[in-house]
């Protein structure tokens, strides 16, 4: 095996995934392109030269849903190889700030779904695993950031 097909074989892409929270709800695309067209999925995509994950987070989430988001903690790195491609996938938790979903870009459709129903839509095991995970995530930061009982009543 040459030195070039060696590289070729273990360059990864590197890409973001937004599990955008409206409450009890998750915002999910419908992919247009593979790798899992048709199917399910987190808005996201390729991570630009330059752009940090964060920058490519709220950049995907705008441009594939029309949705703006306050981008909250990383949730999970996942190496994951989808038709021969070896995919890095850095995925954010998000709380949704505004804008109605629509899909545009790599997205044929965005919409807000009950976090109890995703099992329902059949997507990748372990995006599941990452939804219930931010949603966990964020419910927990939330109940932090409240003030106690005896505090409201003072």
């Amino acid at each position: 095996m040459t030195d070039d097909m060696k590289e070729r074989r273990i360059m990864r892409v590197d890409c973001v995934g937004v599990v955008c929270l409206r409450g009890d709800d998750v915002l999910l695309i419908r992919r247009a392109n593979p790798p899992h067209a048709g199917e399910w999925s987190l808005p996201g995509g390729r991570i630009d030269p330059g752009e940090s994950e964060a920058e490519a987070a709220l950049r995907e989430l705008a441009e594939e849903t029309g949705v703006a988001a306050d981008l909250g903690p990383k949730i999970a790195t996942i190496d994951a190889d989808f038709e021969g491609v070896a995919y890095r996938l850095h995925d954010y938790a998000a709380t949704w700030r505004g804008g109605q979903p629509r899909g545009a870009d790599d997205a044929l459709e965005a919409r807000f779904v009950p976090v109890a129903d995703i099992a329902a839509l059949n997507m990748w095991p372990k995006t599941d695993v990452v939804i219930r995970e931010a949603h966990a995530a964020m419910q927990h930061a939330e109940i932090r950031a409240r003030p106690a009982q005896a505090d409201r009543l003072a």
